[in-house]
């Protein structure tokens, strides 16, 4: 049960029409809610058809009275009433109208606390709340201004408090008061925080040319101690406010319904207790937000406790815990999650992940094949599948049910991103399969592009100089990156280098831009320049390839072995460049001496 207070220091901002939209909008989430009119001088929620109670039905000042009266607080079950116009919306009324301002004359409300156990009674009233109506929200609308009933509904009672206010002088002193009682909670016997939603409500939907919102709004949020923007209710003018039309059920498409539901996010998102919460909650705690460590500890412990059987939210915390390097924890998390029935894909590989850290690698490549039976997974989780479910030579990655229902440029993209990690078999086979089927040049180009390189870092040199074009009047038509490719495949295949080939390749590179070159261009300018016997050129690439790579510090494609290589052995592979160009014999691209078809 979760217990929020919408609060307003002066009328006129709609407080008690936002909590009506709210409390129709969680009972339309499927959540049970209990409104209760606390706000005794004014009362209003009864006027509101979807919150009139059975005829006779007592409310808050009755329930007060018979207390009084008796010493024994009442059962509350004759107090409260279902609405009969939405299903799982239940209200509290202030109370009888007959006589009802004798009644509430009759309270006195200090006394009540200094004599009578008023705090224990309210007390007594949130637990019967909570086992008579069990409700997922109690909804308690206040009392405007600094009253006796103000505190009950802005300190005791909730969870949090939603303020409403029009951004002028009188509210902003009313409620910087209001704002410092609420948080000494924190520093009382009880150490209650209290959450704290700011709505500017009412404002004219007009240009603030001179700025006057702004500035008001600045001076509430420096005063009151909010640092982020505050949720926006606009002024509406329509005439079906004169009938209390709830805006989230009977107009749901308004502007005016879509910031009621603002309100109703705002509340759902700080109770933890509510799953969509917890979802949210997690979310910030894997970003950078202001809680400190055992702050967020303590509450993702509650959320593990409120939710202990709902695999989705089990499965997010295991994701929190991995992050955290909590790998242990993270895996009973995925274990839980998937044991409760969340086995979905992401759920299967994220506890692959886990179980890799953890040494178990049986288990891990189990859990990637099963993702990998899903028809729609992103592919940059197949890849990561494919790495952990370490497919033997027999199996081909087309055949995969998350591969096969992907479309031809999303399994070239795919491809591409497994060759970079060193998966050069599974590349291969996806791009074979993209060539076949893919109908569009530019698709074509890249595809065929990218299988010659993956042929030549796994030493099948003769077939990439092949798809690459072949014939000795080929590179001439070739792009800089087709041409270079090809020499460097034609060299590997008979030994020998091919000058008029790198001729075209420092041809086509004289002819473009030299500046913010990456490293591996520079690194294949480096050899192409030094086959045509241009030495100088070719070390001052050199030279640049390995500032470039020292500068960018990750994995960085090497024409030496045609794979993707980390910055310290793409920094080697440049020596060994840096050597070639001096001279010695003796040095030749390591991509030369691997077998055929290898996935080292």
């Amino acid at each position: 049960m979760y217990v929020a207070t919408f609060y307003s220091f002066k009328g006129g901002v709609g407080r008690t029409m936002a909590l009506v939209n709210a409390a129709v909008e969680l009972a339309s989430r499927g959540r049970k809610v209990l409104a209760v009119d606390f706000d005794l001088e004014a009362p209003g929620l009864d006027t509101f058809e979807v919150l009139r109670p059975s005829p006779g039905v007592p409310g808050i000042i009755n329930f007060v009275g018979e207390y009084l009266a008796t010493g024994q607080a009442p059962d509350i079950e004759r107090f409260v009433s279902a609405s009969s116009a939405v299903d799982g919306l239940w209200v509290m009324p202030s109370g009888v109208q007959q006589d009802y301002a004798a009644s509430l004359g009759q309270i006195d409300w200090q006394d009540l606390y200094d004599n009578q156990d008023g705090f224990l009674l309210f007390e007594d009233l949130k637990e019967q709340w909570r086992k008579l109506v069990q409700p997922d929200y109690v909804l308690v609308d206040s009392r405007t201004g600094h009253t006796d009933t103000c505190g009950i509904c802005t300190r005791q009672l909730p969870q949090a408090v939603t303020l409403l206010f029009f951004p002028n002088e009188q509210n902003l002193r009313g409620l910087t008061k209001v704002v410092h009682d609420i948080r000494s909670e924190a520093d009382s016997a009880q150490e209650r925080q209290i959450k704290t939603h700011y709505v500017m409500s009412n404002v004219p939907d007009l240009d603030d040319e001179d700025e006057i919102l702004q500035h008001m709004l600045k001076r509430f949020k420096d005063e009151l101690g909010f640092d982020h923007e505050p949720h926006v209710i606009h002024r509406y003018d329509s005439l079906a406010l004169l009938n209390q039309v709830v805006f989230t059920r009977d107009r749901p498409r308004s502007r005016l319904a879509r910031e009621y539901r603002g309100v109703v996010d705002l509340v759902v998102r700080s109770n933890v207790e509510d799953r969509d919460g917890a979802l949210h909650y997690i979310e910030q705690a894997r970003r950078s937000f202001d809680e400190s460590s055992a702050d967020i500890g303590k509450k993702l412990t509650q959320i593990e406790q409120y939710h202990s059987e709902d695999g989705e939210v089990l499965f997010q915390l295991g994701e929190w815990a991995s992050e955290e390097g909590e790998w242990e924890r993270s895996k009973s998390l995925f274990n839980r999650a998937v044991n409760s029935g969340h086995d979905a894909p992401t759920c299967l590989l994220a506890r692959a992940r886990v179980l890799e850290r953890t040494g178990e690698e049986g288990a891990a490549r189990a859990d990637a094949r099963r993702a990998l039976q899903a028809s729609q997974l992103a592919p940059r989780m197949v890849r990561d599948a494919i790495r952990l479910a370490r497919l033997d030579s027999t199996e081909d990655a087309s055949d995969l049910p998350a591969v096969a229902s992907m479309d031809s440029r999303a399994k070239v993209g795919l491809a591409v991103q497994l060759g970079r990690s060193g998966h050069l078999r599974e590349c291969i086979g996806l791009l074979r399969e993209a060539l076949r089927r893919a109908d569009q040049t530019g698709l074509r180009r890249r595809a065929t592009a990218e299988l010659a390189l993956a042929l030549i870092g796994t030493g099948s040199v003769g077939e990439a100089r092949e798809l690459l074009g072949g014939g000795a009047a080929a590179p001439q038509s070739m792009d800089v990156v087709d041409a270079f490719n090809y020499g460097m495949a034609a060299w590997g295949e008979s030994g020998c280098i091919q000058r008029d080939v790198f001729e075209r390749v420092v041809e086509l590179n004289e002819s473009k831009d030299d500046d913010d070159l990456d490293a591996n261009y520079l690194q294949c300018m480096a050899v192409a320049y030094w086959a045509v016997g241009r030495v100088d050129a070719a070390m001052e690439y050199a030279r640049r390839a390995k500032i470039k790579a020292a500068s960018t510090l990750r994995p960085t494609f090497s024409c030496w072995r045609y794979r993707t290589v980390h910055p310290r052995d793409f920094l080697h592979d440049t020596n060994s460049i840096m050597m070639l160009i001096r001279g010695d014999k003796d040095v030749a691209p390591r991509f030369m001496s691997e077998r055929p078809g290898s996935d080292t």
